[in-house]
């Protein structure tokens, strides 16, 4: 009689302690246009960019833009706030002469934002000129705003006066909350010469043409 009671208050104890057995699913990693994330080839982290906007293409796929020299088809995208929700996405499309990647995120682990910092997105619109001012947030220099110099390269790129260093690459350059352009790189000194960045006109109407995923893309 002992032992069967002694078993059963055992038995007790490890359904106890082992709980009702249901895994519970890590919840969704937010993710905008500014927030920094870390690319890589699945089990190493190499580098360091950031996510120019996300939403939804024609097709109802989950989306996003960064600089085409931050990585190629298949690399792995995680978010450099959350490294251990692991793979979030992976960059599906490169155009190198425009510099862009374009990632397929997975919609059960990425939240969706539009607002990163001090940018918020809420559309995309044409190139601006002088003497207009526009900012950008960025991983390394967050948020910095500068005049616009120009619409330049038969309005492939925007040069602008605002601060940016490595790892802002793929930044979003917002007028308001216009998405115009994306962060790709500086002219001879950092935070000194002027920003250039691909005009977001350009990058879709490439991505439309090309077909596939991101075509159609809209921001959340």
């Amino acid at each position: 009689m002992f032992k069967r009671v002694a078993m059963a208050i055992v038995a007790g104890v490890a359904l106890l302690a082992g709980g009702t057995g249901v895994a519970v699913a890590a919840p969704p990693v937010p993710l905008g246009g500014g927030s920094g994330i870390t690319l890589g080839n699945g089990s190493e982290d190499l580098f360091d960019c950031t996510l120019a906007t996300i939403g939804n293409d024609r097709a109802g796929r989950l989306v996003g833009f960064t600089a085409g020299h931050c990585g190629g088809p298949g690399t792995t995208v995680k978010s450099e706030m959350d490294l251990g929700a692991g793979v979030l996405g992976r960059i599906v499309g490169t155009n190198e002469v425009l510099d862009y990647s374009v990632i397929e995120f997975d919609r059960g682990r990425v939240a969706p934002v539009n607002r990163v910092g001090n940018v918020t997105i809420t559309g995309v619109g044409t190139p601006v000129g002088f003497p207009n001012v526009a900012c950008k947030e960025g991983r390394t220099t967050g948020n910095t705003c500068g005049v616009v110099w120009g619409d330049v390269f038969n309005s492939q790129e925007t040069w602008t006066q605002v601060c940016v260093v490595e790892g802002d690459s793929g930044a979003p350059l917002v007028v308001g909350t216009t998405l115009v352009a994306m962060v790709n790189a500086y002219l001879l000194t950092p935070c000194i010469g002027p920003e250039v960045g691909t005009n977001f006109v350009t990058i879709l109407g490439d991505v439309d043409a090309r077909g596939g995923v991101g075509a159609g893309y809209r921001p959340i």
